[in-house]
């Protein structure tokens, strides 16, 4: 059974999938949201060994501040030990995202499931 995800504030939402955490980034992520963000984001990337999956399919809108959150979230998740997956599908998003070379390092999967399936994988 699918867990509904928690409001955590207006543009992050969290539930658990399969063990994992997914957090779902929604609406506008600019430097307004990003710093409403952040602080939670920290908390819930700063376990030991969490397995996360960043989930940007509700995102209408992303900026150099969601890329900043995205990236800051991988490094505090692979600096303890977990693993972050991403999930995104928009193109507008993705080409943010594959500019700035994000993709190489975290490469993004069109589905929540193959986000969860990676993890498996290896």
């Amino acid at each position: 059974m699918r867990e509904e995800p928690v409001p955590l504030s207006r543009h992050l939402r969290m539930r658990e999938e399969h063990g994992h955490v997914v957090l779902e980034l929604r609406g506008e992520i600019d430097i307004a949201s990003a710093a409403e963000i952040s602080p939670l984001l920290d908390r819930l990337t700063g376990r030991e060994h969490a397995r996360v999956v960043l989930d940007l399919r509700p995102v209408e809108f992303f900026d150099c501040s969601g890329l900043r959150l995205v990236s800051r979230a991988r490094h505090r998740v692979l600096e303890r030990g977990g693993r972050l997956q991403l999930v995104c599908a928009d193109p507008l998003t993705l080409r943010v995202l594959g500019v700035t070379g994000l993709t190489r390092v975290l490469p993004p999967h069109p589905t929540l499931e193959s986000a969860l399936r990676a993890f498996d994988g290896s």
